[in-house]
């Protein structure tokens, strides 16, 4: 990338703030307007995959738009960050995240530091989360692989459509799990959890790196010529 490490830095670091403002912001946004949890639940997810298309469209060419320690993690894996931008990267993403979400707070009038009492833990939720952060690879390196330029989709589809299909509403990301744990609304996650979900993500991330590393990698074609 032609970008300095500073401003790729700060495009992580903002692209993470704006992501979790928008997901607990569209939270209470839609706790504010409606009692149905399943309206809620749309409202937030609309926003979230909207927010998550524009903020790869803008900082995609400058950082490669992560947002996520566990999209960081992937791309280490694969050779492609080294160990010192990751720790870089990943900081930016948490402070970014827990920022935004107390942003959110002070756009809707509640306290800028909020400790959430939503229970998320089980076997189930932690599947989830491993299907949700498998699914969000998938689309990211299946995309960079054979269509770069429908990255932006696709993220924002996968997690688009991760908030219906798992249990756990498809966190997929550990700066945003990790900032989640720090608002007591509709997007929260009791902090006791957030260590587990972490980890799931983490350890998918890696797998799921191996996997498409495999799956996507070009072989000579070695069938016998037979003309």
């Amino acid at each position: 990338m032609s970008f300095s490490i500073g401003r790729r830095l700060v495009a992580e670091f903002l692209g993470t703030l704006v992501l979790v403002g928008t997901v607990v912001g569209s939270g209470i946004m839609a706790t504010n307007l409606t009692s149905d949890t399943a309206i809620a639940l749309w409202g937030n997810t609309a926003a979230t995959g909207a927010i998550l298309v524009v903020l790869i469209l803008i900082f995609g060419p400058i950082s490669g738009a992560h947002f996520n320690p566990a999209v960081s993690l992937a791309f280490f894996v694969r050779r492609e960050l080294s160990f010192s931008l990751l720790g870089l990267y990943i900081l930016a993403q948490c402070v970014g995240g827990l920022l935004g979400s107390g942003l959110a707070h002070l756009m809707f009038e509640v306290p800028f530091i909020q400790i959430s009492g939503t229970t998320r833990f089980g076997p189930s939720q932690w599947l989830s989360e491993s299907v949700a952060t498998f699914a969000l690879l998938a689309a990211i390196f299946g995309c960079v692989r054979f269509n770069p330029s429908a990255v932006p989709y696709a993220v924002g589809l996968v997690i688009t459509a991760g908030y219906w299909w798992t249990s756990s509403t498809s966190f997929a990301n550990p700066a945003v799990t990790l900032a989640r744990g720090f608002t007591d609304t509709f997007a929260g996650i009791r902090p006791t959890d957030v260590p587990v979900f972490i980890a799931v993500q983490l350890a998918t991330a890696v797998l799921s790196t191996w996997i498409f590393i495999w799956l996507l990698r070009e072989e000579a074609d070695e069938s016998p010529d037979h003309t």
